[in-house]
């Protein structure tokens, strides 16, 4: 697990800024902060421990695309860095990276200033400007080709693993009923279009803990008697809709039967989410630290307190790790802050507008608050007593 992230100079990270990582890690603010920038900060990491840093390997990992002039921080009255730099750590190893690009006339990959992979104190590899290594080429990494020599369960090799892994996925409702095609990342895609094959591939498991998610994704959807895919859909989906070779299927509980099943082009985009987010949380197919942007998109307030509730419980089922952005305040009501494995960040931008996150602790005062006036914790957002709240 990542347990620590350290961004210099990324868009509106600008001084050097270091987060703290739980097992769930959820980032709230007013739009604009830069809780997806920090999302980003570990797509680029990800790229870079792959061994390149180009558009093709950031979008692969859910990086908005962009030019080098907006990657960094360019703020009024400060310096503007050469370079960016990042550093991941686990509990015994650590990968931390420097890249630039010019400003004028970008290349079209990243050039590495400096990279090092570290087993506890011992350096497994490293990559500087004045390096022996000064024959090879500045926009490739080295790590990745180190790992291979190093064994499966050498704590260098685990975090570089973990981090080339490493993808935002940013569901919308089109991608998900079907009707628009998307490269496939594996379990779900980025944007949903391999919902029904990772259906599919959850019905056909023969691991245990995997077929429990069955029921509970059915728990959270009142209306769902059950779901399967199919490859033909001619009796349920229009033929002038587009389709993707295998259909997502729900039957209606409350439906006449022969008229009750519903292709994910009709059935409620909430279904669809919850069906994505669970999905992703616990197929071992999946990678084993993600993101998710607006993880509450699309859900009505009960139920994004309850997929918050089940998305903590199955990612520390599974041992995976978790960091989303949120709007809506209900979601704060759905986690358990008082395991230290789930974490709420709060993002703001300070008055010279750089991104300031801020993990939130529940003091004395706050405890009081809910407790003699009965506020959850949504309430005491809105109410300003956690910050992240625009001033509009």
């Amino acid at each position: 697990m990542i347990k620590s992230l350290t961004i210099r100079g990324f868009k509106s990270v600008s001084d050097t800024t270091t987060l703290d990582l739980g097992a769930v890690n959820v980032f709230i603010g007013a739009n604009g902060s830069g809780k997806s920038n920090i999302l980003e900060a570990l797509g680029v990491v990800s790229a870079a421990a792959y061994g390149t840093v180009d558009d093709e390997a950031l979008d692969r990992r859910g990086v908005r695309l962009g030019l080098p002039r907006l990657y960094k921080s360019s703020f009024k009255g400060h310096r503007l860095l050469p370079d960016i730099y990042f550093c991941a750590q686990s509990d015994a190893a650590k990968y931390d990276i420097s890249i630039l690009n010019p400003l004028e006339n970008p290349e079209p990959a990243w050039e590495y200033k400096t990279e090092g992979l570290y087993d506890g104190d011992h350096a497994v590899s490293t990559l500087g400007i004045r390096s022996s290594k000064a024959n090879f080429p500045r926009n490739r990494g080295l790590a990745a080709l180190k790992i291979v020599d190093l064994p499966d369960d050498n704590p260098a090799a685990e975090l570089l693993r973990t981090l080339q892994d490493f993808a935002i996925y940013s569901p919308n409702t089109p991608t998900l009923r079907g009707m628009i095609s998307e490269t496939q990342r594996r379990p779900v895609g980025l944007t949903g279009g391999g919902l029904a094959d990772a259906v599919q591939e959850l019905l056909g498991s023969k691991d245990e803990d995997e077929k429990d998610i069955y029921n509970e994704i059915i728990d959270l959807l009142d209306w769902v008697e059950s779901f399967d895919t199919a490859t033909s859909a001619s009796t349920i989906l229009s033929p002038s809709v587009a389709r993707p070779k295998r259909v997502l299927r729900f039957t209606d509980r409350y439906m006449s039967k022969n008229r009750n099943v519903l292709s994910a082009y009709d059935a409620s985009e909430g279904a669809l989410y919850i069906l994505f987010v669970a999905l992703l949380c616990n197929l071992k197919s999946g990678p084993a630290c993600f993101a998710i942007d607006n993880i509450d998109q699309a859900l009505n307030p009960r139920l994004v307190q309850r997929l918050m509730q089940n998305t903590c419980a199955w990612i520390v089922r599974s041992g995976k790790q978790l960091l989303c952005t949120a709007h809506n305040p209900i979601i704060l009501d759905g986690l358990p802050l008082g395991d230290d494995r789930v974490r709420l960040f709060v993002v703001e931008r300070d008055r010279s507008g750089q991104t300031i996150p801020r993990r939130v602790t529940i003091t004395d005062k706050l405890r009081t608050m809910a407790q003699d006036k009965g506020w959850p914790l949504s309430r005491l957002w809105v109410m300003g007593h956690l910050g992240g709240v625009p001033d509009v």
